[in-house]
């Protein structure tokens, strides 16, 4: 038994969830997100509930029940409140800022670095050491964080570059005479 998908996933107040055919779809105050359903699971929406349950009783029937759950929970949590993932920028004269629909990153190259910001995500640079990446879509949130990262990593001897903001780099001695 899938100790993440017995549990069904509340709906808050201000969230609609669907099911129309194989595909789940919920709206709320931040967007809609949808999610295509595989044959192993079935889904029943029932009192301000979403209850996940597998078709079969075979491996990949289980391994879907968790993981369809946690993936409706993220989808429920991401139309209601949003997911945030904060980054910090190390190093000197590095610095970030948003102009139109780019983020501008100096980075220590001789060019600056400019990333479109994808639809659906909102990028806001408080401080020029600072970004912010919000959205619904958990998935995205992390992943245009992680491209951001990917432009200049934190480096393990000065901890130079872009970084989580909970992230703790492993330094390293420096050459010694």
């Amino acid at each position: 038994m899938s100790r993440v998908g017995k549990y069904p996933v509340a709906i808050p107040q201000g969230v609609q969830v669907t099911l129309q055919g194989r595909t789940l779809v919920a709206k709320g105050k931040l967007g809609e997100l949808k999610l295509p359903l595989t044959d192993d699971v079935e889904v029943e929406i029932q009192d301000s509930q979403v209850a996940v349950k597998p078709r079969r009783d075979d491996r990949r029937s289980r391994t879907m029940w968790g993981t369809t759950r946690s993936l409706v929970n993220g989808m429920v949590t991401g139309v209601s409140t949003g997911f945030i993932k904060n980054m910090e920028i190390n190093g000197t004269g590095y610095r970030a800022a948003v102009q139109g629909k780019d983020l501008v990153l100096n980075l220590g190259y001789s060019h600056e670095v400019r990333y479109p910001i994808p639809a659906g995500i909102k990028i806001t640079c408080d401080r020029p050491t600072a970004v912010r990446v919000e959205g619904a879509d958990k998935q995205r949130v992390g992943q245009v964080a992680a491209e951001i990262r990917g432009f200049r990593g934190p480096e393990p001897y000065k901890g130079k570059g872009i970084k989580y903001e909970n992230e703790q780099i492993l330094r390293k001695e420096g050459k010694k005479k």
